[in-house]
């Protein structure tokens, strides 16, 4: 009778994020498929097994992409009308592939950078465990819990009923 050897729990490596997600690869492994289309995540690792469900990254490659590439290209594009008073089409012609490169080139990588960093800074929903009183001493109490409804709060968030007294 051979005694079974329990299998050790694999220890993955920390990763960093703008390797993997440029990349487009596994935040946990750095192996597999992030994407199966081209801005779709895919529904998990092909290699380790790792679920995207965590993953929300929402409008953030977007914002990023309409503030570090757009608006610089909309600049080009208003210099090269107010430098050169570039036709019509010589404005299709350069600015056209300008913005499309600096809008669409981005998205990919950085969405798979914003989706491996949530994954390795275990991103996620903000709770309170504790009570809090975002208002100072005198203010309403958020408490912890499923009810994100302060204690007291009929919703007014001190208006009229605490200048007549009513609360």
């Amino acid at each position: 009778m051979a005694d079974a050897v329990p299998e050790a729990p694999i220890v993955w490596p920390k990763l960093e994020p703008i390797r993997t997600g440029i990349a487009g690869r596994c935040p946990r492994c750095g192996e597999g498929r992030l994407f199966a289309g081209l801005l779709t995540l895919a529904k998990g690792c092909d290699q380790c097994g790792l679920s995207y469900d965590f993953a929300d990254p929402a409008d953030g490659p977007a914002f990023f992409v309409i503030c570090f590439g757009c608006v610089p290209a909309v600049v080009f594009a208003l210099m090269l009308e107010i430098w050169w008073s570039a036709s019509w089409l010589t404005q299709l012609l350069v600015t056209g592939p300008v913005l499309l490169a600096t809008c669409l080139a981005p998205l990919r990588p950085l969405k798979g950078w914003l989706v491996c960093s949530q994954y390795f800074f275990k991103a996620g929903e903000g709770r309170i465990n504790r009570p809090w009183k975002p208002y100072g001493a005198n203010g309403p109490t958020v408490m912890p819990g499923p009810s994100r409804r302060a204690e007291g709060d009929h919703g007014d968030h001190g208006g009229a009923a605490a200048r007549r007294g009513t609360r």
